[in-house]
């Protein structure tokens, strides 16, 4: 049993050339372009060039809430990626680019673990092809563009306290939440209060990730909503004449990544909003272009089904067309144990009742993901210390509950641990059964569909909003918003807004602290208990482990 790390893992694979793992794909090597010799974009020539293709099936890769346990989800994505491929298929996994402000922080990298990762992993942890910056620097280019109107005379006669536009950095700064900007006198403008969201938070990466090509990202960044004039009056991205610029510094961003797992499968690593504030998936180009070139597609959502899953069907499928052919629904024996009441310190000790026990958090998840018309198989990502009798009870669990529960050893064996996933994920995909719906339609109101995704999800009771939020909404409706989805931002770790409500709470409400209008994305914001657009670090953050060793090698990425 291997106990490196996995950046030590990570160091040690035998990598192939790029231009190999494009030839799996069947991508010419001058249609990529590669960013030394372990990475490359595949260019937007080749990606139409494959258009008019059959698409290969797609299959979800989520999670039950996550727990300091540890799920998986990710790592699970590489197995079954890599599964599929060893017992004969053409498989390629799309996964989400990592944003520094976790790896700093409390949550980690994103490139899996063990033996099941994507590789560069400290690269794709830390810059990568410069994705997130390009981002960032036409999130803020937008800011500086108004605020620059503003001060050159306001001919839209913006309303300056009513400027919804903040500034983005990939970080988690929380000094930044809430600012004021333009001190100092009359040569730096005018005074107002803003603050700082973090870049996976931003629109332009929803956009970004939800667009078909170039055309159609410049018109939707044109068509954000960055500010009102006194008499409410919305001013966009392109009344403030930005959206051509910000698609010039996103030209090469639009561009998927394709690098490679241990096991030299492909990977398309591409964009990465957050699943508890943002909609949570990589890109829709990303998705469709690997749907093209593969037989099955092994994609994730972030964060648990209830977050994650949710946005990927209500929000990524309905606008891009895409349907799932499987769902797989991670979880371990240690989270089932701690959602049963037990103590982190205290996993390691078998307690089958506390498993039983921490469940239902598990059972919720796949009557939820049913109800979108979709098979779900559990897969139990196995660490050393689950017992025998732990596994049998989840998967007696699972069986009671219409699914079925397959036991995963890629961390420890790589695609040897996943082959009876891989074997029945695909058996499904190919049975052409699923009746995949989004859980509502574009016609119900906005609160209405709030209230759906509250109680069909979260199972709470109500949802408690005030008179300004509810007017906000129906304002958007008559603006001939309405047709729009929403996107929850909610805490991960439970179904309810209380981050420390675990199992699957019932007779909880969900109250709404504001909402957001995302024009260019598409969908409704809707923030929901206390969740945080700009996280903070913890006590003891990752970066004080973080340094080069004296080889000049990373170490304490994880």
């Amino acid at each position: 049993m291997s106990h490196k790390s996995d950046i030590e893992i990570a160091r040690e694979a035998k990598k192939r050339p790029i231009q190999e793992i494009g030839d799996k794909l069947g991508i010419p090597a001058d249609h990529l372009l590669p960013y030394g010799h372990d990475k490359a974009k595949v260019s937007q020539d080749f990606i139409n060039s494959v258009e008019d293709r059959p698409d290969g099936k797609l299959i979800l890769v989520t999670a039950i809430n996550p727990t300091p346990a540890g799920e998986g989800k990710t790592t699970t994505t590489v197995g079954l990626g890599d599964g599929l491929n060893k017992i004969g298929k053409n498989a390629a996994i799309c996964i989400r680019e990592a944003s520094l402000g976790p790896n700093f922080g409390m949550k980690g990298g994103a490139a899996g673990g063990g033996y099941a990762q994507v590789v560069p992993m400290e690269e794709m942890n830390l810059h990568f092809t410069g994705d997130f910056h390009a981002i960032t620097s036409a999130h803020n280019l937008l800011s500086a563009m108004i605020d620059n109107h503003i001060y050159w005379g306001n001919e839209l006669a913006i309303d300056e306290r009513r400027v919804t536009w903040k500034r983005v950095v990939d970080l988690n700064d929380r000094a930044l939440r809430d600012v004021v900007t333009s001190l100092g006198g009359v040569a730096n403008g005018f005074p107002r209060q803003t603050g700082f969201d973090i870049t996976v938070a931003s629109e332009v990466m929803a956009i970004l990730c939800l667009a078909k090509d170039l055309a159609d990202l410049q018109s939707r960044l044109g068509d954000i909503i960055v500010a009102y004039t006194r008499d409410r009056v919305a001013i966009t991205c392109r009344d403030i004449g930005a959206d051509g610029a910000m698609t010039v510094l996103l030209k090469d961003a639009m561009q998927p990544n394709l690098v490679q797992t241990l096991e030299n499968n492909p990977a398309f690593v591409h964009g990465g909003p957050f699943a508890n504030i943002a909609h949570g998936c990589n890109s829709l180009i990303a998705t469709r272009t690997a749907l093209k070139l593969a037989d099955y597609v092994v994609t994730e959502a972030g964060f648990g089904a209830d977050l994650g899953a949710e946005k990927f069907m209500n929000i990524k499928c309905r606008k891009g067309g895409l349907a799932p052919s499987a769902v797989v629904l991670v979880a371990t024996v240690r989270a089932m144990k701690m959602n049963g009441g037990v103590a982190k310190a205290d996993l390691g000790a078998e307690n089958v009742d506390a498993v039983k026990a921490g469940c239902p958090n598990l059972g919720r998840h796949i009557e939820n993901l049913k109800s979108f018309g979709v098979p779900v198989v559990v897969a139990i990502n196995h660490f050393v210390t689950d017992t025998v009798n732990e596994v049998q009870a989840v998967k007696d669990y699972v069986a009671e509950h219409g699914s079925e529960a397959i036991l995963c050893q890629h961390w420890a064996k790589g695609s040897a641990g996943t082959v009876d996933l891989a074997t029945r994920v695909a058996e499904i995909a190919d049975a052409e059964m699923a009746a995949f719906a989004p859980l509502y339609g574009d016609d119900l109101s906005l609160f209405e569909k709030i209230e759906t995704v509250a109680k069909r999800i979260y199972r709470a009771d109500e949802v408690l909003a005030d008179k300004k939020i509810r007017d906000q909404l129906k304002a958007w409706e008559d603006a001939g918003y309405g047709h729009l989805p929403v996107c929850m931002a909610k805490t991960q770790y439970s179904f309810s807004t209380d981050p420390n409500l675990r199992g699957a709470p019932t007779g909880h409400s969900v109250p709404i602290r504001e909402v957001r209008l995302s024009a260019g994305a598409g969908f409704v914001v809707v923030v929901c208990g206390e969740i945080m657009t700009m996280p903070g670090l913890p006590s003891k953050p990752a970066a004080l482990s973080i340094g080069l060793d004296k080889n000049g090698a990373v170490e304490g990425l994880f």
